[in-house]
């Protein structure tokens, strides 16, 4: 299996654009015209998501399961989008993107049958379904139950809502952010912004009954920032993401953002190369639960435990790391990126204990992996868009806060490496073997973060480093990132400070 299968990364700018873009309709503006792109408004109607007649939707259910199934469902989606980019002082591109369709999923026991149309049409929904029944011929059906409008709890709240912004706004926050950047250092000599919000509606309808409508705001602010000086130079890039309106830069300021890129940037200008070995590590909170998102997350998804491969597999109720580790995948955090009020297949989002106190206590599913594990639904059904099957994917994934103080973590350490923030990573689930690049990281010399270093990478094995972590701190916090898993996902990933015992660092020199 190829290990990039499965990654998660704090999304560079050029695979930033390349994600964004993928709209049904994407009007690009060259630079003079970005401050006009909104005119593309009058493209789409004001409403971000089309409500289709309900009885409508229960004859396509009827028509996916004709031929037999256990399951039918229709998911709908309408998104509209907006991603700028700014590069040396300068807006560069502006892309408008519309993306409208629907598909049609029918499960026979453990087959999946799925199909799609840009077209919501009755006809071509119909088709869909009939594209879809054919995975179930010849297996037995079970009588769909006519749609009903449900409720679910919400944790998406707006309080300047995307829609009514004023354009200008948009462009106002990258032109702070970039002056921010350039102004904190004269070794800063690029910034680059990123900017990214849409609105994504969704029906879900499904042969349970099920009928549920939302719509869900996100943003996606990218500042990269350029330092150049001791004969070198080093890229820095912080991320600011949630689904909520715009208030979300009167929570944390574009400056705010645009420091922490410059500040990384000066300081790793002064690297000197890691060295390789066994070692301590000691992680900063934050983005370094990317770490155990990648290496302990995805082996704990689902649809991996259905095919019996991966470590956790039969490890259920049994101690697999130490006693201080508990994981969470918690989909209920408050406008966190990787937050939804239900999945992309209508259950309920909350709060999963995976691990707890080094035991394994429950697997993340969707529909169909809960059936074939016989186990509860957690809300972790997820797909890119109509055109992708639900799988079960992470969303809020975090260690557990601990009672350590981070300052006594790193004190009790008489040397390794710190770990200030990691670029992102690659897991096989299978084997459950991993390797992180390290962005900025530090040695650690008599229980004092000293020099910074670079070219350290971390290697390992999942069920090595969950059982080698000996403090966790109090002080949990997250980052947000995008997951790949064939489809990609918008996550967020965190940690307190933890200390791994004896982990494979990958360096330029012996210590």
């Amino acid at each position: 299996m190829n290990l990039k299968d499965h990654f998660v990364s704090d999304i560079p700018r050029r695979k930033f654009l390349g994600l964004t873009a993928k709209s049904g309709i994407a009007v690009m503006a060259v630079p003079a015209l970005v401050s006009q792109l909104w005119s593309c408004k009058s493209l789409v109607s004001e409403d971000a998501i089309s409500e289709l007649d309900t009885s409508l939707l229960n004859r396509v259910i009827k028509k996916a399961l004709e031929k037999g199934g256990d399951f039918a469902e229709v998911y709908v989606e309408n998104r509209i989008s907006r991603n700028i980019s700014m590069e040396e002082s300068k807006f560069k591109s502006g892309v408008f993107g519309i993306s409208k369709g629907a598909g049609v999923r029918v499960i026979a026991g453990d087959k999946t049958g799925y199909a799609y149309t840009g077209d919501l049409s009755e006809a071509k929904l119909l088709r869909a379904a009939e594209v879809a029944s054919y995975v179930a011929l010849g297996a037995k059906a079970v009588p769909p139950v006519d749609i009903e409008e449900t409720t679910r709890d919400s944790f998406i709240s707006v309080k300047i809502p995307l829609k009514e912004l004023a354009d200008d706004k948009r462009l106002e926050v990258m032109q702070r952010a970039n002056q921010a950047a350039l102004d904190y250092d004269p070794k800063i000599k690029m910034a680059m912004i990123n900017y990214y919000d849409e609105i994504r509606g969704r029906t879900i309808a499904n042969s349970e009954g099920l009928y549920l409508r939302d719509e869900l705001p996100l943003l996606f602010f990218i500042v990269q920032a350029m330092g150049v000086g001791n004969n070198t130079r080093h890229m820095a890039r912080e991320r600011l993401s949630r689904h909520s309106g715009f208030e979300m830069f009167e929570e944390v300021s574009p400056e705010e953002v645009a420091r922490r890129a410059a500040r990384e940037a000066t300081v790793m200008l002064k690297a000197q190369d890691a060295p390789a070995g066994m070692m301590d590590v000691v992680m900063q909170n934050g983005w370094g639960g990317v770490l155990v998102h990648e290496a302990v997350g995805h082996p704990l998804e689902a649809d991996n435990i259905a095919k019996e491969i991966g470590v956790f597999t039969g490890k259920l109720g049994q101690k697999v790391a130490s006693d201080v580790f508990t994981m969470v995948d918690d989909g209920s955090l408050p406008n966190f990126r990787g937050t939804t009020n239900f999945d992309d297949e209508g259950t309920q989002m909350k709060r999963n204990v995976l691990i707890e106190n080094g035991v394994l206590k429950k697997f993340m599913t969707d529909i169909l992996s809960a059936k074939q594990i016989n186990m509860e639904r957690t809300g972790n059904g997820r797909r890119e868009s109509f055109r992708h099957i639900p799988i079960p994917r992470m969303t809020n994934t975090f260690i557990e806060k601990g009672t350590d103080d981070p300052d006594d973590i790193l004190a009790s350490t008489k040397d390794g490496i710190y770990v200030q923030s990691l670029s992102g990573g690659s897991v096989n689930p299978v084997t459950g073997v991993f390797n992180f690049t390290c962005r900025e990281a530090y040695l650690i010399e008599n229980g004092k973060k000293t020099t910074p270093v670079k070219g350290a990478t971390l290697i390992g094995n999942c069920m090595d480093v969950i059982s080698n972590i000996d403090a966790v701190g109090n002080d949990l916090a997250f980052g947000p990132g995008i997951c790949g898993k064939g489809q990609m996902a918008e996550v967020s990933a965190g940690q307190p400070t933890v200390r791994i015992r004896n982990i494979n660092v990958g360096g330029s020199k012996a210590r």
